[in-house]
């Protein structure tokens, strides 16, 4: 296998997760059957297609430092989310829909490029983990400032005040490169309010310790969107979104979240109770004027979805 196989194939696995999660029926969220306003499911698979070449070339990039051909730190993890951010931006019109996912699937694709494939395209997990720690850890302040030019052409909402480094505020950018605040720093100090960063600080602990091997055991028993859909009650029943956080306060977020746990408890999409408490849950979610969208959650989802399309899931 080539590099060039090898980074086309990490890419399809990454495209095809978030392809999976925006078609599922999760509450609160986009899907074929619901939307919000100016922003529909055609806009995340447009997305979806748009990310792929900078999936490729961090994964190829990978390839690299594994040959000893580059160092890590000079991968540009902030460079290739912003590069990303902005083919997204030019290929839909739906406003920002997945930068929160592209900041967690970009040092995915870096560690699994790095990481050795066995036949089959099998990756060692503990050994892609460790090289994602790497590879974020690598991080310099030039990341960060493309990390915030990448904010700036997403326009993400929902941002809230940071108490340090806004990344809503202009003269930020000069600071970072000034007192040389590597990407990683900077999600360090949002790590206490934003799970996005909560997953580069903590190792991706969400992801491989409590959604992925969730999700795998899912899919044992259940169709794909029912495995999806429980994925993301189970995540956010355990972590108060924090996008909602932001957004509204960390009391409605809470409260969301006692809501996900009592779908579950009700048995999800397996039990009539389940699933009106499921349909209730969503409408309450998409009331006019709730601004409740778990959208972290969904980030997380994706994430889960892309080490189950990596360890050789298929539809």
């Amino acid at each position: 296998m080539s590099n060039c196989e090898k980074a086309q194939h990490i890419s399809k696995c990454l495209q095809l997760a978030i392809m999976l999660e925006v078609t599922a029926e999760k509450p609160g969220n986009v899907s074929f059957t619901s939307s919000f306003e100016g922003t529909r499911v055609e806009h995340f698979l447009a997305s979806a297609v748009a990310a792929g070449p900078t999936f490729q070339e961090a994964a190829y990039l990978g390839t690299t430092v594994a040959e000893k051909r580059l160092e890590v730190g000079k991968v540009g993890l902030g460079e290739l989310i912003k590069d990303c951010a902005s083919d997204v931006n030019a290929w839909q019109k739906g406003g920002n829909t997945i930068l929160g996912t592209v900041m967690l699937l970009v040092p995915i694709a870096v560690a699994a490029g790095i990481t050795p494939m066995r036949k089959g395209y099998i990756l060692d997990f503990p050994k892609m983990r460790k090289n994602i720690d790497l590879a974020v850890k690598s991080t310099t302040a030039l990341d960060s400032v493309h990390l915030y030019e990448a904010v700036d052409i997403a326009s993400p909402s929902g941002l809230g005040d940071a108490p340090d480094l806004d990344v809503t505020d202009p003269a930020s950018k000069e600071r970072l490169l000034k007192e040389n605040v590597s990407l990683f720093e900077v999600f360090k100090i949002a790590s206490v309010y934003d799970d996005i960063c909560y997953e580069w600080v903590h190792n991706y602990s969400i992801t491989f310790d409590l959604a992925y091997p969730y999700l795998m055991k899912q899919l044992e028993s259940n169709p794909l969107n029912t495995a999806v859909v429980h994925t993301f009650l189970k995540i956010l029943s355990e972590r108060p979104d924090t996008f909602i956080a932001r957004k509204v306060n960390k009391e409605k977020a809470r409260e969301v979240s006692a809501e996900a746990k009592t779908v579950l408890e009700l048995g999800g999409l397996e039990t009539a109770k389940g699933k009106k408490s499921l349909a209730e849950f969503d409408r309450k979610l998409r009331a006019k004027g709730n601004s409740s969208n778990p959208g972290t959650t969904a980030d997380l989802t994706a994430t889960a979805l892309a080490l189950c399309t990596l360890s050789g899931y298929r539809p």
